[in-house]
């Protein structure tokens, strides 16, 4: 566990943040998204460890077989928590979630042509 270095309310403005901006997010947040986004917090669950796991679940969201159907939107940050705590234990190079996250930006370019 790491110790936080910066404020509780720092810290759930960034966590809100990046759930929004997480492709397969409704991209709302509500005030109980709020109390989930604290729990980790007090953990001492580092900011890069949530942003891992945001990144690991909309992987697993996008990543499906050809053809199947699309998942709804996720509405809650609470589905995060436990690939949150996946992510905690998981002991990858760092370099997997650079290329998960260029990967992400590709399907996600891909799926919104503009």
């Amino acid at each position: 566990m790491e110790e936080n270095t910066i404020s509780q309310q720092e810290y759930i403005e960034k966590v809100v943040g990046a759930y929004r901006q997480t492709p397969t997010t409704m991209g709302t947040v509500r005030p109980a998204d709020r109390l989930v986004a604290a729990q980790p917090y007090a953990r001492g669950v580092s900011l890069g460890v949530v942003e891992n796991a945001s990144i690991l679940a909309a992987a697993r969201r996008l990543m499906r077989a050809p053809g199947a159907m699309p998942l709804p939107p996720i509405r809650s940050l609470a589905y995060f928590l436990p690939v949150i705590e996946e992510a905690f234990e998981l002991r990858v190079s760092p370099n997997y979630f650079v290329y998960l996250r260029d990967k992400i930006r590709r399907l996600a370019a891909a799926s919104n042509p503009r």
